[in-house]
């Protein structure tokens, strides 16, 4: 290791509009040992980030365009989670506290006091490499990323549904996160100290899900060696996390109601009855309602789940997010894997905001890591993508093969036939409507149900 490697002590991206206090604090901080990147506004240093992740940013609340306030908002919504220290002036000393209250690490008026920049930046970075470690070391990263108002009104339904005690049914195709808000339920309430037990009803054999729910006694059926606690029982104080809860079978329906209804939980084998205090967020990506119209879901139990619905919405209905989501996907690959960060070029990212995205979040996840991979350079091109995907669009019958549900294959087909039928038409929203047979509200509101717009985001014909 060389003598410049061994001193090294981080990236800081310093933004002010102010060239005098950037050069300033290039000096000093170089001196330290600091690698320093500089931004002289809002958008070049979201742009700054986006290319090369520091681990600390010196920033000005007070610039043209996006101010300090508004770039430490931006960030946290595109799921940068960085030590922020604001640069301020006198007069702007209530707007620096309102970004320590929304997040920033600290803050210091000008002029600036050297010594006490260094210790906080020193600190702030010694957070930032901690946090780093932390993430590294989670099996599952929080992705709710995205800023568009359907991902804020789920973020705002969260943070009302998690200090309860009450239950939580969340719905949703897969791959829409679901798990996710389980997980930022539990972490914001109450019970956090507290266990969270995830059951995945659906790989669980239907003559094993009343043991691994509810424990079993020795010798209680074939197999049974030894005695075994259940999942509510080991969740007893904590959460308790039934995915794919549209899957039990109506015997294990029964004992789950008992458990919401008395907290009794009894064991397969055993007369004795154990009670407990759990809190339960379930998640299907069915249509319960259609399923107790079928006799296969009890009305009872969908209603002591359904207290409070939170719905997951699918990637069609947020595709303002997709290139957030992809900025996310790639910093957190790069940073698992060590591997160099690339970028996609805006025709690429505009080429993937036409594909269906059926697998939703997760099937994104997929092709951003499959494209960072097997692309020929940086930035990824439209080509890399139209490649890599398997076509300029998918084929109708590639794409109805990703569908994992009746559900999933009536709403792509549908959508794929709708996108046809405008295209075919020009976009003359009047002119298609009449051609398939449907009034017009009805085809404005499939097209928004299914987020279906002009590539080029023009104006619909009438």
């Amino acid at each position: 290791m060389t003598d410049a490697e061994s001193s090294f002590r981080g990236r800081i991206l310093v933004v002010d509009d102010e060239e005098s206090i950037r050069e300033s604090l290039r000096m000093i901080l170089e001196y330290e040992g600091y690698q320093v990147e500089e931004a002289k506004n809002g958008e070049a240093a979201i742009e700054s980030v986006r290319r090369h992740v520091p681990e600390a940013i010196l920033l000005d609340i007070k610039m043209p365009g996006l101010d300090g306030l508004a770039v430490l908002r931006r960030l946290q919504e595109r799921g940068y989670d960085l030590p922020v220290i604001i640069i301020t002036g006198h007069g702007d000393v209530s707007t620096a506290v309102e970004a320590t209250k929304a997040g920033a690490f600290d803050f210091f008026e000008k002029p600036l006091q050297r010594d006490r920049v260094l210790v906080s930046l020193r600190n702030a970075v010694d957070a930032s490499r901690l946090q780093r470690e932390s993430e590294a070391g989670r099996p599952e990263m929080d992705e709710m990323v995205g800023s568009s108002a359907v991902m804020a009104q789920l973020r705002a339904t969260i943070e009302k549904a998690a200090p309860t005690p009450a239950t939580v049914l969340v719905t949703g195709e897969s791959g829409t996160g679901k798990e996710l808000v389980a997980r930022a339920i539990h972490s914001r309430s109450a019970r956090r100290d507290k266990v969270l037990v995830q059951v995945n009803c659906a790989a669980i054999p239907e003559e094993l899900i009343e043991s691994e729910l509810f424990g079993h006694e020795k010798g209680s059926f074939t197999g049974a060696s030894k005695k075994q606690i259940g999942k509510f029982v080991a969740a007893d104080g904590g959460t308790i996390f039934l995915d794919e809860v549209g899957d039990m079978s109506s015997r294990t329906q029964a004992k789950v109601l008992r458990v919401l209804q008395d907290g009794d939980v009894e064991p397969v084998g055993s007369q004795k009855v154990h009670k407990v205090d759990v809190r339960v967020v379930a998640a299907t990506n069915r249509d319960l309602k259609e399923e107790i119209e079928h006799g296969r879901f009890r009305e009872d139990l969908f209603y002591r789940l359904n207290v409070l619905p939170i719905r997951t919405p699918p990637l069609r209905e947020r595709l303002e997010d997709i290139e957030e989501l992809i900025e996310y996907f790639v910093r957190r690959f790069s940073q698992a894997s060590n591997y160099p960060l690339k970028t996609f070029s805006a025709e690429a990212i505009e080429h993937l905001l036409t594909l269906p995205w059926p697998g939703n979040v997760r099937e994104l996840k997929n092709a951003v890591e499959r494209m960072l991979i097997l692309s020929a350079g940086d930035p990824v091109l439209k080509s890399d993508v139209v490649a890599l995907l398997g076509g300029s669009t998918p084929g109708l019958a590639g794409t109805l093969a990703q569908a994992e549900t009746l559900r999933d294959f009536r709403e792509i087909s549908e959508k794929m036939f709708l996108l046809r039928q405008l295209e075919a038409s020009g976009w003359n929203v009047t002119k298609t409507a009449k051609k398939i047979e449907t009034p017009r509200s009805n085809l404005y509101k499939k097209m928004e149900q299914y987020g279906i717009r002009r590539a080029q985001r023009g104006e619909d014909g009438e």
